[in-house]
């Protein structure tokens, strides 16, 4: 396989890391209408009816008949459970936090999914990968560095530990979603992470998720669009590389928060924080850098 073989399921995931980045915003807003609580619960039944179609016309295509297989669904459990306590918890956070903020303490996740993946998925953890993550740490240690010197306030201290708790569950995301990939189509991923999201949600719902008025359908709706859009994106990238290579670029989305919170929220966007996203893209660039060959998609 020549060596830009892995180049397009890096742009497909810095695609669907966009979408996400943007996602970000759109839930922060509904989050402040309905709660982030409502906000996933609602998400994920529009998604769910967005993706359905899509999933049983790929399942037809692939002369595939009935649910899949219960290996198959147990991973699809699972990754709807992690996703959706990390995503509650993200969310939490974020109503309390700068996006900027929140997505520089999210990016320890990464460097986790880097040793997750070695042990849960038996890949070996290259030295260029290993310090493509720290450069980008560091960067967003440049930026943690101005932000976080302050006072908080005990509603802003709850948000960051919100993040953090979600940080760590997103770890383990990013590694089921490379076994994930390794089993199941982009739209069968995204049909049932929405799906167990929503049904995982539903017992609370009648008490913590507000019937949203038709403008914050709206924004929900598109926060839904861009949700499985960004899921296909990243399922069919990761079942085409591994998760160390695809990993590193999770630290893109510090600029896609920075560039949605700057022009939603008003949240500045200051000169240590360019630098800090400076050194965040060069490790992304080192760590996805490799002669190795990448395993053909299955």
């Amino acid at each position: 396989m020549p060596r830009h073989a892995h180049f397009l399921p890096i742009v497909t995931a810095l695609l669907g890391l966009a979408l996400f980045g943007v996602m970000d915003g759109v839930m922060k807003s509904a989050s402040i209408a309905v709660g982030p609580y409502g906000a996933m619960f609602w998400r994920g039944l529009i998604g769910s009816a967005m993706m359905a179609p899509l999933w049983w016309r790929q399942r037809r295509r692939a002369g595939a008949r009935g649910w899949p297989d219960a290996a198959v669904m147990r991973v699809h459990m699972l990754r709807g459970l992690v996703a959706v306590v990390m995503a509650v918890t993200f969310f939490f956070g974020l109503v309390r936090t700068p996006m900027a903020e929140a997505m520089a303490l999210s990016f320890i996740a990464p460097l986790i999914a880097l040793y997750l993946a070695a042990l849960l998925l038996g890949e070996k953890v290259s030295p260029k990968a290993v310090g493509g993550s720290l450069l980008a740490l560091a960067g967003v240690g440049i930026i943690a560095a101005g932000k976080f010197g302050g006072s908080y306030t005990r509603d802003g201290v709850v948000g960051l530990v919100a993040i953090l708790a979600s940080a760590v569950l997103y770890a383990w995301n990013l590694v089921l979603q490379r076994r994930q990939a390794q089993v199941a189509a982009p739209e069968e991923i995204a049909f049932f992470q929405a799906a167990f999201g929503f049904l995982f949600l539903a017992p609370g719902a009648v008490f913590l998720a507000p019937w949203p008025s038709l403008a914050v359908w709206g924004v929900i709706a598109a926060a839904a669009a861009l949700a499985m859009g960004s899921l296909m994106l990243l399922g069919w990238a990761y079942a085409r590389a591994e998760a160390q290579v695809l990993v590193p670029l999770e630290y893109t989305a510090f600029v896609w928060a920075a560039l949605v919170g700057w022009i939603a929220f008003a949240e500045p966007v200051t000169l240590r924080t360019l630098a800090g996203v400076t050194l965040i893209v060069a490790g992304c660039l080192y760590a996805t850098r490799r002669s190795a060959p990448l395993p053909e998609a299955s």
